[in-house]
């Protein structure tokens, strides 16, 4: 008995050895056309598959390598060279019995080196609604898709953009259907800045014929973006917000944080925090930045504008900037080496800043136009601020109060501005203070070594009576006809030079009357 039940086990072991074999001999051709027949059907494109292989033991393994899906075959007479999707190597795992009934239903495949290349938004245009899609059905059923090392391409036809290219090292699709949304999970690295991108969320369905047209929403983080990968600005920056819309139009809402944020010019981190509404074109990459409200160490402000991808330069950036209420100090000791700052106070301004594409260090491709306020004004430099508080004494007829440690005066300052190569030039520069008013034009660096201003002083009352000396007073008086005003007080043409840490003040007899109020900065003296 034993040994014929030895023997039967033997028989039924070979039988299933057989079999096994002659499942896989047959499901090599069927797993292979319906592998192709269900992503030609899904995608209306013609597929190719290098090699596939089917192994039995311990499961039945489905392994293939040089699977590449093409686009629509209107899109390839448009130009389209590349494929649409190409895969290095895939796997999965599936019943015997599953092999061959259909749909196949696959739980998970594997993938390898994945490249997703989309022609340009053109060439999809090509495809009539009557063109000829290529026939099937769909015989594998799959609910899970997972793939490593993979690259996003979204090519172009205009002339001044560079196809868009994304790293992706990790992408989870779930319960991917022909008909529904797909789940999914990826983690992208970020090129400029640097930094990892971890986003979640829903894709699809797949618009086979324009995808652009394809929904897409999620949630996303962005850590540890070095900033310094963008010469001439520092920090590291995080990022969290919600997106929605389609391939072609997202919405994005999201805030940034960025503790250290700090510009080259200076070096002197400051908070940065952000909240933004944005529509980017997933396409081409160009960014239409809706709203954005900006805290820089308490000051706020608010922007909008749009960042444009220019082929083989980089980004152009425009922006409207509009402070309604800061703080002077903590723009100036963003953008200023100067420390402290040369002044405080509150500051109103509108203005247009364009950062043109280019590997130039930020404030060298910055430029920044517009007009400002200034209210309850106050020089950080004990001198200066003793030479205003007493030109204010003197402008009122107090000489004798005009000593240094005077009480300071509350003044305000207005003008026009313009930023380019790292100079501020200014004109219309209007300086109002007790008893005088001070009109200039000039222009100041960045880097606090270029100080040059002309223009001239108003006052309430003559230079005679602007001096505590009787002798000095009386000699004056004769110099009336030339720094008289009429209605009384005096005009005074002056000069401020000298750099951040040594400012000269003196008359300007030279330029006189008829430079008040000029840009002095673009003359040489």
């Amino acid at each position: 008995m034993w040994t014929w039940i030895a023997v039967l086990s033997v028989i039924v072991l070979a039988t299933l050895a057989i079999a096994a074999v002659i499942v896989v001999h047959r499901a090599v051709p069927i797993v292979k056309a319906r592998i192709t027949e269900t992503l030609s059907a899904r995608f209306h494109g013609r597929v190719e598959l290098d090699s596939l292989n089917v192994s039995a033991l311990p499961e039945v393994e489905v392994s293939g390598d040089g699977l590449r899906i093409y686009p629509p075959d209107g899109v390839v007479a448009a130009g389209a060279t590349q494929p649409l999707i190409a895969v290095g190597h895939f796997s999965f795992q599936a019943g015997p019995i599953g092999l061959l009934v259909k749909p196949t239903h696959v739980r998970t495949v594997q993938v390898t080196g994945l490249q997703i290349t989309i022609p340009p938004h053109e060439m999809w245009q090509q495809v009539s609604e009557k063109a000829e899609k290529h026939g099937g059905k769909i015989g594998i059923a799959v609910d899970e898709i997972v793939c490593d090392r993979s690259r996003l391409i979204i090519g172009t036809s205009k002339p001044d953009k560079d196809p868009k290219d994304f790293e992706l090292k990790h992408i989870e699709l779930h319960n991917v259907g022909p008909n529904r949304p797909w789940h999914y999970d990826a983690a992208i690295t970020n090129a400029i800045p640097r930094g990892d991108i971890h986003a979640a969320g829903f894709f699809g369905p797949w618009q086979a014929d324009s995808p652009g047209d394809s929904a897409v929403s999620g949630h996303y983080t962005f850590d540890h973006a070095d900033l310094n990968t963008i010469k001439g600005i520092g920090g590291i920056l995080s990022s969290v917000g919600d997106f929605q819309g389609q391939l072609d139009r997202i919405a994005i809402d999201g805030t940034t944080e960025t503790p250290d944020f700090s510009l080259d010019t200076a070096n002197h981190p400051l908070p940065l925090h952000t909240h933004f509404h944005a529509f980017v074109d997933g396409i081409n990459g160009d960014t239409s930045l809706d709203s954005i409200e900006a805290d820089l160490r308490g000051s706020k402000f608010t922007t909008k504008g749009s960042v444009i991808d220019l082929k083989g330069r980089g980004h152009a950036i425009d922006l409207d900037i509009d402070v309604p209420q800061g703080q002077i100090q903590d723009f100036l000791d963003l953008a200023v080496q100067t420390q402290p700052a040369v002044m405080t106070g509150t500051v109103g301004s509108k203005a247009k800043l364009h950062i043109r594409p280019g590997k130039e260090r930020v404030v060298e491709k910055l430029s920044l136009k517009g007009n400002f306020t200034l209210q309850q004004i106050h020089f950080t430099n004990p001198q200066v601020q003793d030479k205003v508080d007493m030109m204010s004494l003197r402008a009122r007829g107090k000489p004798k109060e005009a000593k240094p440690g005077a009480e300071d005066v509350n003044s305000h300052m207005s003008g026009t501005f313009d930023l380019n190569d790292a100079v501020m030039r200014f004109r219309d520069l209007d300086y109002v203070l007790p008893g005088a008013r001070v009109n200039l034009g000039g222009i100041y660096s960045l880097d606090g070594q270029q100080f040059d201003f002309h223009g001239t002083v108003r006052t309430a009352v003559s230079l005679s009576q602007m001096v505590d000396s009787p002798w000095l007073s009386f000699l004056l008086k004769a110099a009336r006809p030339f720094f008289g005003k009429k209605g009384g007080g005096a005009e005074i043409p002056v000069h401020i030079s000298g750099t951040k840490s040594a400012p000269k003040f003196g008359l300007d007899v030279l330029h006189g009357h008829s430079d008040s109020g000029e840009a002095a900065g673009d003359r040489k003296h």
